[in-house]
């Protein structure tokens, strides 16, 4: 029997990617095209040219959890202590893709496998290497 506490979110089926300053937009672009809700840090102003100030990964990715967003950056170091530091106090976030800085068909080719192979729910407070869905 599950309580109201024990189902305090609603299970979700579908990641929503959303791409940091650095990633390559036409990789964000093929999977608009594809019919993919996607995000980025330049559609929501949340960038340094925009803000006139650094952006760090902390504020990205708080932001990304604040609207249930998987965070896709190259940044693999710094996000990767984030999530460490995220699971170390206790905190959820929605998943973070890093990937190395590959060319734009192989990054979207392996995004459509990872979206179609990892739910929401999945990918709720895991690290994803973009490289192991190519």
């Amino acid at each position: 029997m599950t309580t109201e506490n024990d189902s305090a979110r609603e299970p979700t089926l579908y990641l929503i990617p959303y791409f940091d300053e650095d990633f390559d937009l036409n990789v964000m672009d093929a999977l608009r095209e594809r019919g993919y809700e996607v995000y980025s840090a330049r559609d929501k102003g949340f960038t340094t040219e925009k803000l006139g100030r650094k952006v760090s990964d902390a504020e990205q990715l708080a932001y990304a959890v604040s609207h249930a967003w998987t965070v896709v950056t190259f940044n693999r170091g710094d996000f990767a202590n984030l999530h460490t530091e995220y699971l170390t106090k206790g905190w959820e976030h929605n998943g973070i893709i890093v990937s190395r800085q590959v060319e734009t068909g192989r990054a979207v080719r392996a995004l459509l496998n990872l979206l179609d192979q990892v739910s929401a729910d999945e990918a709720r407070n895991q690290l994803l290497y973009l490289q192991n869905f190519e």
